[in-house]
């Protein structure tokens, strides 16, 4: 009789433990809790994870594991077929490494979608009314702040945004409430039904003509510094840059100058290149809505992104088909 197959878990379940272990009827469940990155290489090759089919990467796992990169990948048990990751973005799994391999990754884009198009919207709206200054001001018994300045209403403004999958559609359907006009650019132009009277434009013209750039494209080798000094000088004067999707997305460096040079007006700001370290010129700078990377931190978001690594875990168990596989391995 063949042996069970075998799903570990990396890190922890907080919302979601109850279904996991309901999970033993179809593998056998495995935790590696804590640990270091030597620690879990070395146990990689122990016979205990010789059945490991599947691995579950919690929120936490990476600093546990380090990243999944081309190392870890090849230390990898033979069994190993799948990885169902828990978070939208997937940068720190090395995917060609994966692929040729023969191991499928799975993310969570549908569940982080709300949630994080909500972050998106809470910064924008911060960001026009640089409501950094009185916001602090106002607890230190300041009233408004010495640096308090008038902002902008965001009806009748255009809203660029720079990656139209799930979370940037839900950006677009929030900001059409406010009244703004949107455009976007993505890999490839949306169905009617998808765009929902969103205008698609290139790259260049996005940058020319938006008076607000939303950022929510993936992080790979292609989109990092996407926005730099180039990029910035194609800009309207006085734009406003939001970001929730991955700090290197934007040159920091090139962001703290254009504030100098005055060609943006205000940033909102979920993600940083070396987070949690954060450009000291974006730390200094009120024009600047900082937020410490919230944006899929609800209870309800969190559960259902748990819920869907392990529908994803489950179809694995089964031999179906993943339900989000990355779009990188999809024939």
């Amino acid at each position: 009789m063949a042996a069970k197959k075998g799903a570990l878990l990396i890190g922890d379940i907080a919302h979601a433990r109850k279904e996991w272990e309901e999970c033993s009827s179809l593998v056998e469940l495995k935790e590696y809790p804590k640990g270091t990155r030597a620690e879990f290489l070395k146990q990689l090759s122990s016979p205990s994870y010789s059945n490991i089919q599947i691995i579950y990467r919690s929120n936490d796992s990476t600093s546990i594991t380090g990243p999944f990169d081309a190392e870890l990948i090849s230390h990898l048990p033979p069994s190993l077929e799948y990885i169902t990751h828990n978070g939208a973005g997937y940068d720190n799994i090395d995917i060609p490494a994966c692929t040729s391999r023969g191991i499928q990754v799975s993310s969570t884009p549908i569940a982080v979608n709300e949630a994080t198009a909500d972050v998106a919207i809470f910064l924008m709206l911060g960001a026009l009314r640089r409501i950094t200054v009185p916001f602090q001001a106002v607890r230190q018994g300041q009233w408004r702040g010495k640096s308090f300045g008038l902002g902008h209403d965001p009806k009748g403004k255009v809203l660029g945004i720079l990656g139209m999958g799930g979370i940037g559609q839900a950006v677009a359907t929030r900001a059409k409430a406010f009244g703004m006009t949107i455009q976007y650019h993505n890999r490839n132009q949306l169905s009617d039904s998808e765009a929902q009277g969103a205008k698609y434009v290139s790259f260049d013209e996005l940058l020319a003509t938006s008076d607000v750039l939303s950022l929510n494209l993936a992080l790979n080798k292609s989109t990092r510094h996407i926005i730099s000094t180039a990029e910035f000088a194609k800009m309207k004067k006085g734009i406003t840059i939001v970001n929730t999707a991955r700090g290197p997305i934007i040159d920091e460096a090139a962001l703290v100058q254009a504030f100098k040079d005055g060609k943006v007006f205000s940033a909102g700001l979920d993600v940083f290149e070396e987070e949690p370290k954060i450009h000291p010129g974006l730390m200094e700078d009120e024009r600047v809505v900082l937020l410490p990377h919230i944006g899929t931190a609800t209870w309800e978001t969190q559960r259902d992104m748990e819920l869907l690594v392990l529908e994803n875990l489950k179809a694995a168990a089964q031999g179906k088909e993943l339900l989000t596989l990355v779009p990188e391995q999809k024939r």
